[in-house]
C-alpha cells in the first residue's frame, strides 16, 4: 500500500506538467491531449514576438545582475554572521531574513512608494534594487550554511602560517564553500526570474519582465 500511494502521489504531483510539456509540442492551436501531432512551430513562433525576446532579455539581465550584487553583499555579511560573535548577531540575522518573512506584494508596494518619494529613478534601476533586495536574504542563507559547515581550523591554519585574514578568506574559505556559493546563485537567479509580487510594481513602459509580460 505504501508503494502503490508513493505512485499515485508521484502521479498527482507530475501528472500536470507531464501533459503540459507533451501539449506544448502539439501541432494544434488550441490546447489538447493527447495532440494529434507534434511540430514546433510554436516555439518559433515566441521567440519572433518582439515583446517576448525583449522581455526574456531584460529578465535574464536583471536576475544575473542582481544575483551578482546579492552575492558580492551577502558572501561577507555571511562570513561575519558566522565566524564572529556580537552583540545583536541575533537581531542582525532577523532583519537580514525579513524579505524572505514579508509577503512580496507588500515589498513591491513599499519600494514603489519610496520611488515615487525619490522621485526620477530609472526604472530598470528600481528594478534592480527591488530584486537584491529579495535575493539578498537566500544568498546570506545559502553561504552562511556551507560556512557553518566548514572547519573554523582550516583557516585557522592559512592565518597562523602567515595569511592575512583577507588572504586566508580569499585563498582557502571561498574555493571551499564554491559549492554553496553555486547553490546560491542558481536559487536567486530562479527567484528574480520568475518574481512577480516585486516586479509587477516597479516595471514601466519598455521595461518589463517576463512573468510580468505573461500575465499582461
Amino acid at each position: 500500500w505504501l508503494y502503490a500511494s508513493l505512485v499515485l502521489l508521484y502521479v498527482l504531483l507530475l501528472g500536470p506538467y507531464i501533459i503540459i510539456f507533451v501539449a506544448a509540442f502539439g501541432a494544434e492551436s488550441t490546447l489538447a491531449f493527447p495532440p494529434s501531432g507534434f511540430s514546433l512551430r510554436w516555439f518559433a513562433n515566441v521567440f519572433q514576438t518582439s515583446q517576448f525576446v525583449e522581455s526574456f532579455w531584460l529578465s535574464l539581465q536583471l536576475g544575473l545582475l542582481a544575483t551578482l550584487i546579492a552575492l558580492l553583499l551577502g558572501i561577507p555579511i555571511a562570513y561575519a554572521l558566522v565566524r564572529f560573535r556580537f552583540p545583536g548577531r541575533g537581531l542582525v540575522e532577523t532583519i537580514f531574513s525579513a524579505p524572505i518573512l514579508v509577503p512580496g506584494l507588500v515589498i513591491g508596494f513599499a519600494m514603489l512608494r519610496y520611488f515615487v518619494l525619490v522621485g526620477n529613478l530609472n526604472i530598470f534601476t528600481g528594478l534592480l534594487i527591488g530584486h537584491i533586495a529579495i535575493l539578498f536574504p537566500y544568498s546570506v542563507r545559502v553561504v552562511s550554511s556551507s560556512l557553518r559547515n566548514l572547519d573554523p581550523a582550516i583557516e585557522e591554519a592559512a592565518i597562523s602560517l602567515g595569511a592575512g585574514r583577507l588572504r586566508a578568506f580569499l585563498l582557502v574559505v571561498l574555493p571551499n564553500i564554491r559549492s554553496g556559493i553555486g547553490a546560491a546563485f542558481i536559487l536567486a537567479f530562479i527567484v528574480s526570474f520568475n518574481n512577480v509580487p516585486v516586479s509587477l510594481f516597479l516595471t514601466g513602459p519598455g521595461v518589463t519582465t517576463l512573468p510580468i509580460s505573461m500575465l499582461v
